[in-house]
């Protein structure tokens, strides 16, 4: 497997960790409901594309910020409102990927684009 096509398939579950309900790149309050803040699993599911089939991916949110909580080198950036919408952005050198979705209670669900791969995602919290 090529070096690029590794970190995409790293960029695409660390980023897709997470995503976003609305509109990509719509303002979003800085910190959300504490109660989203802790240790989450995300399962990613890519349903189209040359990315693997799936994906199981710690991330932290940390006042309302979200963060790599893996040991993947991708960075990810990402937002959680109070109503449990979330924005991220992954990014591996060149590559970068966004996702959609939102957090309710102790689950999430959303949806991710990144280079040729698109699919879904589910997340539960640990901790």
């Amino acid at each position: 497997m090529s070096n690029s096509l590794n970190r995409f398939k790293i960029l695409a579950a660390a980023g897709l960790a997470l995503g976003a309900a609305g509109v990509v790149g719509s303002a979003l309050p800085a910190a959300s409901s504490p109660s989203y803040d802790g240790l989450w699993s995300v399962v990613i599911i890519t349903q189209s594309g040359t990315c693997d089939r799936a994906y199981r991916y710690p991330i932290r949110i940390s006042n309302g910020s979200v963060v790599n909580e893996g040991s993947s080198p991708a960075t990810i950036s990402g937002k959680v409102a109070n109503n449990g919408s979330v924005t991220v952005t992954v990014s591996a050198g060149s590559r970068s990927a966004h996702g959609s979705g939102r957090l309710s209670g102790q689950i999430g669900t959303g949806s991710w684009r990144g280079g040729d791969c698109a699919g879904t995602w589910e997340a539960e919290r640990r901790g």
